[in-house]
């Protein structure tokens, strides 16, 4: 690991050193971008009270709010940075941890960039993570709440990157990151290695093959496998798939989880689009614990007027074990929400 990430570092400075006499213009010559987005939701689970235990849109029969979601970013030349800070529960949870003062940073993404060549980019500092299909802002999901993959997998990672692109169709990606996900800081050491691998075999159709390793006693350290595709089959029809294996090394080297995920989504009109997402969950057995596994279905309409998306959604699930409660709070395997978000993106 160390190697590697030396070797990166190495390779970075080199290709500063040989463009440092490129012509560079002004910082004011290329604009700050802006963009974001802002959401409200209420939400109404059938048992009478909180059941479901995935990321975000927790509160129970309430009219609540989402987060509201700022990013810059700027290119000059072959230079780049991206920041990313978000305000509210939806991005709280999720933005950097607590300060020694005990106050949120709320940083979604910060990080440099610098194309080397046109086909080879270097990336370093703290960014969403790779692995999987759904992410924290609601803009790019089509379903407001999340899955289990979601929940359970990384949000963030911090490290440096090498992104290589052969051509439209394949990329490669290596990195060496902090050991632990979700941090700006790392626990012990740059202990963790990540790839991904993208390729686009015909029109509409992008695949990315990811991992994510590390050894050591952080709670993440294990290897994440995944896979994230998505095929606009026809102009109206659109199918995605995650599946995901996290295999947990700490401990007695056993946990994880594994699962999938289908997205199949149809636009019946240039205003609503319907979707459903099917998931299988499954938490292996940890040696202390038993594996409890959980198929999920979503149903979720997206209504759209400019910028502003109507989001109403009805989401089963349903559990190997009695992992849920009824109205009275007895264990039962089933659990039902519906809810209702409006999206504003800018």
């Amino acid at each position: 690991m160390k190697k590697l990430l030396l070797l990166l570092l190495g390779v970075s400075a080199f290709s500063l050193a040989s463009k440092a006499q490129d012509t560079v213009k002004t910082t004011s010559d290329a604009p700050l971008l802006i963009s974001g987005s802002a959401d409200v939701y209420y939400k109404y689970d059938l048992s009478g009270h909180k059941n479901i235990g995935t990321s975000f849109a927790s509160d129970h029969n309430s009219f609540s709010i989402g987060m509201l979601d700022l990013a810059v970013k700027k290119k000059v030349n072959k230079a780049a940075f991206v920041g990313e800070i978000s305000f509210g529960p939806r991005g709280q949870e999720q933005s950097l941890p607590t300060s020694p003062t005990g106050q949120f940073y709320h940083i979604q993404n910060l990080y440099v960039s610098y194309d080397v060549t046109d086909k080879f980019n270097l990336t370093g500092g703290y960014m969403s993570t790779f692995i999987g299909y759904e992410v924290i802002s609601p803009v790019a999901n089509f379903n407001y709440s999340t899955s289990y993959l979601f929940t359970y997998g990384p949000f963030q990672n911090a490290g440096v990157k090498a992104t290589y692109t052969f051509s439209p169709a394949v990329s490669l990606m290596v990195g060496a990151f902090n050991d632990q996900w979700n941090v700006y800081t790392a626990v012990h050491n740059i202990g963790a290695f990540g790839a991904q691998l993208m390729i686009a075999p015909v029109t509409g159709w992008t695949a990315y093959l990811n991992v994510l390793t590390s050894n050591n006693t952080t709670p993440t350290s294990g290897t994440v496998l995944d896979l994230t595709t998505a095929y606009q089959i026809t102009s109206a029809f659109k199918l995605g798939l995650n599946a995901a294996n996290y295999t947990a090394s700490n401990g007695a080297g056993k946990g994880g989880y594994d699962g999938v995920a289908l997205y199949p989504q149809l636009a019946v009109s240039k205003a609503v689009t319907l979707g459903l997402r099917g998931e299988y969950f499954n938490i292996k057995d940890n040696g202390t614990t038993p594996s409890s596994s959980i198929t999920a279905f979503t149903l979720t309409a997206n209504v759209k007027s400019g910028p502003l998306t109507f989001i109403p959604e009805v989401r089963l699930d349903n559990g190997k074990n009695q992992i849920f409660t009824d109205s009275n709070g007895a264990p039962t395997k089933t659990a039902s929400q519906f809810l209702v978000a409006a999206v504003y993106a800018f």
